[in-house]
């Protein structure tokens, strides 16, 4: 049993074989889904399908690169959406220095004040991080996300950032990427996470795993990501499975 912990099912690569794909997940031991909405378009989307299927949750988030698009209201929206029962986490929220869409300025103000969201309804967080490892650090650290915790989703940094994470209540999440033949660092730093602060996920449709790299991804593919995990911790698909399901269900609250 494994969970993908992120995925964008909503969006619209699936529109013509969505149910499909969710049943393929489920074929291949895939127990429960996190969808993430994280915009004005998709988060209404990931609440839908959230709602449509008991196994699937949503989180609701204003991702980096649509920051210069978000309101003050558009962050009560969000604020009134974790009241709902399927939704289960803030995210994803962060900083994207390498698509030039949001000024870094910008970002920085949406992502503090999502923080500060989640601290006062008490929820965790998806980070998105891409090229601002730094960044990320301080920000979480001075607007102590330690009290919420959350997910690094999608792990690129070095062993030294993700101690930094993992000091201040993160787990450490791999996707398709960890599974590339030259993907040195990422394996390097999946064998030194601890196994109770690891997490799966796929991204999908983006990010797709060995062998179907620079394909559409689906979350039935998150079993591979686990399959080479299993290899580098030395232990069985089984065995951590079990332990990651654990991980995703404390971090998430899951049903």
């Amino acid at each position: 049993m494994l969970i993908d912990t992120h995925a964008h099912l909503n969006a619209p690569q699936f529109d013509e074989d969505r149910q499909e794909v969710i049943e393929r997940a489920l074929q291949n031991g895939i127990r429960r889904i996190v969808n993430v909405g994280f915009n004005r378009e998709t988060i209404p989307s990931s609440i839908a399908l959230a709602e449509q299927y008991d196994f699937i949750y949503s989180t609701v988030g204003w991702h980096p690169t649509d920051a210069i698009d978000m309101k003050p209201e558009d962050l009560q929206w969000i604020e009134s959406l974790c009241q709902h029962e399927k939704v289960v986490a803030i995210g994803e929220i962060g900083l994207d220095y390498y698509w030039d869409t949001s000024p870094k300025e910008v970002q920085d103000r949406v992502f503090r004040d999502q923080i500060r969201l989640a601290r006062k309804v008490g929820m965790p967080i998806v980070i998105h991080n891409r090229d601002a490892h730094h960044d990320v650090v301080q920000t979480l650290r001075e607007e102590r996300a330690a009290e919420v915790g959350g997910v690094m989703h999608c792990y690129s940094g070095s062993w030294e950032t993700a101690k930094l994470c993992l000091d201040m209540n993160f787990y450490i999440s791999f996707g398709g990427p960890v599974t590339f033949k030259n993907a040195k660092q990422p394996k390097e730093v999946l064998e030194k996470v601890p196994l109770d602060r690891l997490l799966f996920e796929t991204d999908a449709p983006y990010l797709a795993p060995h062998p179907y790299r620079g394909k559409r991804n689906e979350s039935s593919y998150v079993r591979l990501v686990a399959e080479i995990a299993a290899e580098i911790k030395g232990i069985s698909l089984e065995e951590l499975a079990e332990i990651t399901t654990h991980n995703a269900v404390t971090l998430f609250g899951l049903k």
